[in-house]
């Protein structure tokens, strides 16, 4: 095995197709001809968007796909995302948007997890929607989410297949019944909630920071500031062989070091910042020491320098040099440069400035790469393409030295650091719940405790499947109901058969729930061996429980609990002579538990150790729809002992 091998890492990729409508039959070459056409009117129409994008590991991109079994010709692109979630939001949004503007174009999108739209409009999707008949139901079509549904009962509706659609079959259900199978308004709003705010939501999830870099590196970001992404996976990536080439610097020499202003995006920028790396002291890159303030820039800086002489010395020293030229001369170079000056993509810059350039320089790379589309083999690995731009333009240090003095401020990073209660609102939001509000002061001194204990008594009422346990979140609105027969069925699995017939309309609530005694049990409707048979297993069962009560009445179990006894002790007045009589009499009778009052004391206990913090008694009362007000007791948690 090479030494250099790595293992393979499944990494997080989202996947798209286009298809166009309706599905008529074509010719083979013709359709390819007109599928080709649309990349080429997509790719430049979206460029102004898409050019400035610092994407983590791959771009947006769509390539022509031939047809195959079922599944027609169509546009199809593939994009790793890895670490940064947005980006797969991102080219959502970019497809929801292509087929609003082409309508007569259809779309599907799915990741490592499947059908990850219907994952985030879990809570308001159909019951007979699951993953087993999921498959080719959920497009995109004119802009809007479309779910295919299935017919309710077989033959109610022919237009609807009684199985998950084929491709050409969903196709034609969207040229035909395109009103009928839009998504419901709450699916929708879910999806458009976690695509909220594109485009201008882009410049939210940037982050600008002072690095102390190479000179190299940063001529090479001036013309490719989306190589910074490259350079951070390198370095966050690295392994020991990727290192030795770390160990004596032989592009991005430490004394060309200047201070630069580096745009990342926060996802970049907080896997440079939250790793600890001590560099090679061979390597000359020497840091100051941490209450210097400047040692972020310099830190930063040494990384992201890492990362590119990474990148380099993957590359072959004698590359290909048909890599280097970049295709303007193709004739759609025109009509893309005319959408993108149509689109405002230069800002009004002067033509010929330093700006003006540097975006014309991006523009050029994405027109190559992404919309004349080179063969893979003359596709440049990030390190080639770093090597290259150090060959082809020129850049003068003490010049790039000069722009120090105007260096724009940095972001501020105190997003790195959240608070507990930043955490829970950043939670609230991408959930698309509001935060509830703060509880007032009055509020606070009379809270209602049986809340606690009426909320966890409708959750323990829910009944549980393989599935998980429904969380009854708004317990005003879910009140607690109880099925006397599934009660009894269950009954019946514990203690054997129940005699048919048996009526239980006689029997009281407490006596049933305690079953301490079967006086009240109608038994004159059964026969003599049923009577007997039921009396007998009631007996056993209170003999049963009667045992381990004296058992326990031995042990220091029953002092850990709160009973109804000591509460009345507790709010009794009366003379001592009485409560002595009182507590001799109740010594030998084994005095009921209080279960709500030991229930909330034992959460309150739990919420008030977490200091505020998330654990698992706000947790749970949160997803029951309990909000507690913030402890104001400071007194220690801890039991008192006995002196």
């Amino acid at each position: 095995m090479e030494e250099n091998k790595k293992l393979a890492i499944v990494e997080d990729t989202v996947k798209y197709c286009l298809f166009l409508i309706p599905d008529e039959p074509r010719d083979p070459e013709k359709h390819k001809e007109i599928l080709q056409k649309y990349i080429e009117r997509i790719m430049i129409q979206f460029a102004p968007v898409l050019v400035p994008y610092i994407w983590q590991n791959q771009s947006f991109n769509l390539k022509y796909k031939p047809g195959k079994r079922d599944v027609p010709a169509h546009m199809f692109g593939v994009t790793k995302f890895g670490d940064n979630i947005e980006d797969e939001w991102f080219i959502v949004y970019v497809v929801k948007q292509i087929t609003k503007e082409f309508p007569e174009l259809v779309a599907r999108i799915e990741d490592n997890d499947g059908e990850f739209l219907l994952i985030e409009a879990a809570d308001f999707l159909p019951k007979w929607l699951d993953p087993d008949n999921s498959t080719n139901r959920v497009f995109f079509h004119h802009g809007e989410l479309c779910i295919i549904p299935a017919p309710r009962k077989p033959g109610a509706a022919s237009w609807l297949p009684t199985t998950p659609p084929t491709i050409p079959q969903a196709l034609n259900i969207i040229s035909t019944h395109s009103e009928k199978i839009l998504a419901s308004e709450s699916i929708r709003a879910a999806v458009n909630r976690r695509i909220r705010g594109y485009p201008e939501k882009i410049q939210a999830s940037l982050h600008q920071a002072h690095c102390f870099l190479p000179a190299g590196i940063v001529a090479v970001l001036k013309q490719r500031p989306r190589l910074v992404a490259a350079g951070v996976q390198a370095f966050y990536l690295r392994d020991p062989v990727d290192l030795r080439a770390c160990r004596i610097f032989k592009i991005f020499l430490p004394e060309t070091r200047i201070m630069t202003s580096v745009t990342f995006t926060k996802c970049l920028y907080a896997q440079l910042v939250q790793q600890r790396f001590v560099p090679d002291r061979r390597s000359g890159y020497k840091l100051p020491p941490p209450s210097h303030p400047q040692y972020r820039a310099h830190e930063l800086g040494m990384k992201l320098a890492h990362g590119f002489e990474i990148l380099c010395s993957k590359c072959s020293p004698h590359f290909s040099d048909s890599k280097k030229s970049l295709m303007t001369n193709s004739p759609l170079w025109a009509g893309f440069l005319e959408s993108l000056k149509k689109n405002d993509y230069f800002k009004g810059l002067i033509e010929g400035s330093a700006q003006y350039q540097e975006r014309l320089e991006m523009a050029k790379n994405y027109f190559q790469f992404s919309v004349n589309q080179p063969e893979s083999s003359l596709a440049m690995s990030p390190g080639e393409e770093i090597l290259t731009l150090l060959q082809t333009i020129p850049f003068d240090i003490e010049e790039l030295k000069k722009e120090e003095a105007n260096l724009p401020p940095e972001d501020d990073d105190q997003w790195l650091d959240l608070s507990p209660h930043q955490l829970d609102q950043l939670l609230q939001e991408a959930a698309g719940k509001k935060e509830p509000e703060p509880i007032s002061k009055g509020e606070k001194e009379n809270y209602d405790l049986t809340q606690v204990s009426e909320s966890m008594r409708a959750f323990i009422s829910k009944v549980s499947t393989h599935k998980g346990a429904e969380l009854p979140r708004e317990p005003s609105e879910a009140p607690i109901t109880f099925d006397a027969d599934s009660f009894l069925n269950y009954f019946d699995k514990i203690l054997g058969p129940r005699p048919h017939e048996s009526d239980s309309d006689d029997l009281d609530e407490d006596d049933f729930e305690c079953l301490e005694s079967d006086d009240d049990l109608d038994l004159e409707t059964q026969e003599p061996g049923e009577e007997a048979s039921v009396k007998g297993t009631l007996d056993d069962l209170q003999s049963y429980m009667a045992q381990m009560d004296q058992e326990l009445a031995h042990t220091s179990v029953g002092k850990s609990f709160t009973t109804q006894k000591q509460m009345e002790a507790l709010s009794q007045t009366t003379n001592n002579n009485s409560d002595e009589e009182d507590s001799g009499a109740g010594e030998s009778i084994m005095t009921p538990v209080d279960v709500d009052l030991n229930l909330v004391s034992n959460i309150l206990e739990s919420y008030s150790s977490q200091a505020g913090l998330a654990g698992p008694a706000s947790n749970l009362l949160q997803s029951m729809g309990v909000q507690l007000p913030d402890n104001t007791d400071h007194r220690p948690t801890s039991k008192p002992t006995k002196d």
